[in-house]
C-alpha cells in the first residue's frame, strides 16, 4: 500500500483515478521522497500560536526540504498553436499558464507529479488547485497532482491541542501571550473577552476564539478537500491527498 509508513504515523492518504499504479511504476521516487520530507515533520505549538497557522515555519520547511529534493515551484504552460499550411503563419487560438508550488519530473518518460500545499488558506484554494490539476492533466503536462493539508485528527484536536498549551502556561491574560508572539486584533480581543466574561474561563475563551478565527471550517483542511474530491472535483486528474495528523505537533517547550 502506499505510504505505507506515512499511514502507520496517523497520516491520512487518499489516492484517486490510478494515481497509485502510476506512482508505483513511473516514479517510485517520489513516494520516497514526499514519505521522507513528512515523516521528519515537526509542528511545534508556540508557531501554531504565533503564526496563526504556522506558515511562517511549518510550510518554510516542507518546501524548503522538498526544494532541497528537486520538488521546485514551476510556472506550467500549455500553448495551443493552429497552422493552416507551410506558407502560413502559425497563430495561437489558446493558452493555459498555472504556477504549482512543487513540481518534479520522474523517470525516462519524464512523467510529471505538480505538489501544493494548503496548510492554512481559505478553502476556495483547493478548487483553485483541483481546476489546475485537471486542465493540466487533460493537456498531458501533468501526470498526478497532490496536495497537502491539515488532517482530519489535527483539524479535529486543534482545540484540545491548544488548551493544553494554555494550561501548561497557565494563561489568564491576553497580554501574557506577547511572548508567544500572538498580537490580536481589537475585534479579537473584545471577541476573546466577552467570551471569557460569559463563561468564566479565560483559557477556553482564547482557545474557541482563536480556532474559530484562523481554523475555522473555511479554511483548508482533510474534510474540506476530501469533500471535493468525492463529488468530482479534478476528475480525471490522477491524484494523491495528503492529510498531516495532529501528532505532528509537539510541545517541546
Amino acid at each position: 500500500m502506499m505510504f505505507e509508513r506515512l499511514r502507520e504515523r496517523g497520516f491520512d492518504i487518499l489516492a484517486l483515478h490510478h494515481a497509485e499504479a502510476i506512482i508505483s511504476r513511473d516514479m517510485p521516487a517520489a513516494e520516497a521522497e514526499i514519505e521522507n520530507a513528512l515523516l521528519g515533520l515537526d509542528i511545534p505549538v508556540v508557531e501554531i500560536v504565533a503564526g496563526g497557522g504556522g506558515e511562517a515555519g511549518l510550510t518554510q520547511r516542507l518546501r524548503r526540504g522538498l526544494a532541497e529534493l528537486g520538488w521546485v515551484k514551476r510556472n506550467i504552460q500549455v500553448r495551443k498553436l493552429v497552422k493552416w499550411g507551410d506558407d502560413e503563419a502559425e497563430r495561437e487560438v489558446a493558452a493555459l499558464s498555472h504556477e504549482i508550488d512543487h513540481v518534479k519530473a520522474f523517470g525516462q518518460e519524464r512523467s510529471i507529479f505538480a505538489l501544493e500545499l494548503e496548510w492554512n488558506n481559505k478553502d476556495p484554494f483547493f478548487d483553485r488547485d483541483l481546476e489546475s490539476f485537471k486542465r493540466l492533466h487533460a493537456e498531458g503536462a501533468v501526470s498526478v497532482g497532490g496536495i497537502i493539508t491539515r488532517g482530519a485528527s489535527l483539524q479535529g484536536e486543534m482545540r484540545l491541542l491548544l488548551r493544553r498549551f494554555a494550561d501548561d502556561h497557565a494563561l489568564d491574560d491576553l497580554d501574557q501571550l506577547d511572548v508567544f508572539g500572538y498580537t490580536p486584533t481589537r475585534r479579537q480581543r473584545r471577541l476573546i473577552l466577552d467570551r471569557a466574561e460569559r463563561s468564566g474561563d479565560f483559557r477556553q475563551a482564547w482557545v474557541d476564539a482563536f480556532v474559530s478565527d484562523k481554523f475555522g471550517e473555511a479554511t483548508t483542511h482533510w474534510r474540506k478537500l476530501q469533500d471535493r474530491v468525492l463529488r468530482g472535483v479534478g476528475n480525471p486528474c490522477p491524484l494523491v491527498l495528503i492529510g498531516i495528523p495532529s501528532s505532528s505537533v509537539s510541545f517541546g517547550y
